[in-house]
């Protein structure tokens, strides 16, 4: 039987001048109204990454056309613009953030990650969202984990586990792997940790069979057409979870950890000057 299509989506930044960086990767908030819009009028019931999560386990069903909005890194126009758009249509959202890059007095947007500097949300931002969406765990650093020897890797994974749940005064259960990357031994790392669930990318539809330790995603980036957007909201256009990695996937990763093994990482993000 085949599973029902739910389109978990990534947003990262939402802004009209993002830096350079992370322009690939960001949509304007005209276009992002104009998604969530399409969601209502095509009868898809936006719901918490906690139910699906809940249906993957067994519990109660998904509603007939769900979806699932996922925001990861932690920009500040996710306070600024994102929640404002969400909050007025009372729509739930998972913000993953890498607590390295988040700003404040005392560490300054940029300061204590990998990614590039951008305007960043600060701690007490954070503490005000976490009022009103999820908020979950994208490491430390936003290294690519299925590089990192399993020391590095297990400091990224638990640290920012222990960083999320210090600042928010409660436990903390969802994590985003950085760049989509995982792997067997990164996924034992995340479960050891205490996360109970991880979100990828993939290119794909969940399921209500999917993995909870890799469950797919569909990023939406600033080229993403209008007709591709459309074909997720129907449930079409991709593949749905749970599939197996293809070969591709295992061959660029061993590019990439023989890249590091080297002393030359590949360089997942654009250069900040872009």
């Amino acid at each position: 039987m085949r599973c029902r299509p739910v389109p978990v989506l990534l947003y990262h930044s939402v802004c009209t001048d993002p830096p350079g960086w992370i322009a690939p990767f960001t949509v304007s908030p005209r276009v992002f109204a104009e998604h969530l819009d399409l969601l209502a009028d095509y009868g898809l019931e936006v719901v918490p990454l906690r139910r699906l999560l809940d249906a993957v386990r067994g519990g109660p069903p998904l509603p007939p056309r769900p979806a699932v909005l996922t925001f990861d890194d932690g920009f500040a126009d996710f306070r600024t613009t994102v929640a404002p758009l969400l909050s007025a249509r009372g729509l739930p959202a998972t913000l993953y953030v890498t607590t390295g890059a988040l700003g404040g007095p005392a560490r300054p947007a940029g300061h204590g990650s990998l990614l590039p500097p951008a305007p960043m949300l600060t701690w007490p931002h954070l503490r005000e969202l976490d009022r009103h969406f999820e908020i979950g765990g994208h490491t430390v650093t936003h290294p690519q984990l299925d590089t990192l020897p399993r020391s590095a890797a297990r400091r990224e994974i638990a640290g920012c586990r222990a960083r999320l749940e210090d600042a928010l005064g409660h436990r903390v259960d969802a994590f985003a792997y950085p760049h989509g990357y995982s792997s067997r031994p990164v996924r034992r790392l995340v479960r050891e940790a205490g996360w109970t669930s991880a979100a990828a990318v993939r290119d794909g539809f969940s399921s209500s069979a999917d993995e909870p330790l890799r469950l797919a995603r569909l990023m939406v980036r600033a080229d993403t057409p209008r007709a591709r957007y459309l074909d997720w909201v129907r449930g079409e256009g991709a593949p749905v979870a749970p599939f197996p990695e293809g070969p591709r996937t295992r061959v660029w990763r061993g590019y990439r950890r023989l890249r590091a093994g080297i002393d030359r990482p590949y360089p997942s993000l654009p250069p900040a000057t872009a």
